[in-house]
């Protein structure tokens, strides 16, 4: 039986979000190159994708550390939990949200051209999405290292930031009320 915390899953695991990174650029490269009249729509779509992988694992992550923060240091529970985190913020948010940007700022720009409030306001709250995406970054180093300096309910109220986010920036975008 493979286990999930041994050297060599994980390798597999970044082999294949190494794979899927490039063939997400090589995808977006040939759009660009090819300039179909759908060309918005593609950028648009991918961008999508990239926003829903990105809030998956903002909203998984601190579900991780809620778990993590009970599981005894060093012991079988907190060493696959480590795995777990370290997985989810290298193979899936960091990417993620690297691709969101790119392709957000690349919509701002070619469609809005920065223009509006509510596009505005959109990019600064990305920007504080941005920032919970750092600070879960730095617990998941904490968490490795057997430093957590939080409670498990700390974890349950830090589950709601990326929610109460995304709330707001969906509105912004589809209702645009300034």
């Amino acid at each position: 039986m493979e286990r999930q915390t041994d050297e060599r899953p994980g390798t597999y695991a970044r082999r294949r979000a190494h794979f899927a990174i490039l063939l997400f650029a090589l995808l977006a490269v040939g759009l660009f190159a090819w300039n179909p009249d759908t060309l918005y729509l593609w950028i648009k779509a991918l961008h999508v994708i990239a926003v829903i992988s990105w809030m998956a694992g903002l909203f998984y992550m601190p579900r991780l550390f809620i778990y993590h923060t009970d599981a005894e240091p060093g012991s079988v529970q907190s060493e696959t939990f480590k795995v777990m985190e370290r997985r989810l913020l290298k193979v899936i948010m960091n990417p993620a949200m690297m691709i969101s940007w790119i392709l957000g700022l690349y919509l701002a720009w070619s469609v809005y051209d920065f223009q509006g409030g509510w596009l505005h306001a959109k990019i600064g709250l990305v920007v504080l999405m941005t920032v919970v995406h750092v600070f879960f970054s730095r617990a998941v180093k904490a968490f490795a290292r057997d430093e957590n300096r939080h409670s498990a309910r700390y974890w349950r109220f830090m589950n709601e930031a990326p929610t109460l986010l995304m709330i707001a920036i969906v509105i912004l975008v589809i209702v645009k009320p300034f």
